[in-house]
């Protein structure tokens, strides 16, 4: 039988408090803040049959929601920390979730394997501040791929041109508890130039 969301939700509430995987309680909560939430991803893109990238996945969000909504999604988790990427091994293999990909490793090293410019679909949720997303995620975009940055509000800005993308309409969508939030997304139209993404000090520093 396959997995479902809750099953997953549940899991990750019972390994949350000693890996600090999130600071929900409640299954009801969970369903909404994490499930809802990432569900609304699928509505912005097409995900079916798609090699999709969740860049510091951490507990699974949004990779592992949009794995168990969309089954035929091809999905990498990436995640830096090396506990938290053994969290996803050990759900995906306690869960059945089959088909997912784990990868402990920093973005910006990931980005220099063939990995680059191989994904349909890259996504990542409120892993940092969009300029250093953009010059994190879209690497791994192919030319003609999507990048999509989960944000509160779609206020803020990047150089998406420096890394080979053109910015597209925002998609926005509300939860349950008229919560509001923001797809930031791009195309990639250009393959990424060689020096991106650079080392996370010179990206944090904020200056392209």
């Amino acid at each position: 039988m396959r997995s479902t969301v809750d099953s997953y939700l549940r899991y990750l509430l019972s390994r949350a408090a000693t890996l600090n995987l999130t600071a929900i309680k409640t299954l009801e909560e969970a369903r909404v803040r994490h499930g809802e939430d990432c569900a609304a991803l699928l509505g912005c893109a097409a995900f079916a049959g798609k090699r999709v990238l969740d860049v510091g996945s951490g507990a699974g969000l949004p990779g592992l929601i949009i794995k168990l909504i969309e089954p035929g999604a091809l999905v990498t988790l990436l995640e830096a920390t090396s506990k938290k990427a053994r969290f996803l091994l050990d759900c995906c293999r306690d869960l059945g979730i089959d088909g997912v990909e784990v990868v402990c490793a920093r973005a910006e090293d990931y980005a220099r394997t063939p990995a680059r410019e191989s994904f349909d679909i890259v996504a990542a949720r409120g892993v940092a501040a969009l300029p250093a997303l953009c010059e994190l995620c879209l690497p791994f975009a192919r030319v003609g791929g999507l990048f999509l940055a989960m944000k509160q509000s779609g206020e803020e800005t990047a150089p998406f041109h420096l890394y080979g993308g053109a910015r597209l309409d925002d998609y926005r969508y509300t939860i349950t508890g008229g919560i509001s939030h923001t797809v930031i997304r791009a195309e990639k139209t250009s393959p990424c130039p060689e020096k991106y993404p650079r080392p996370w000090r010179a990206i944090r520093r904020g200056k392209p």
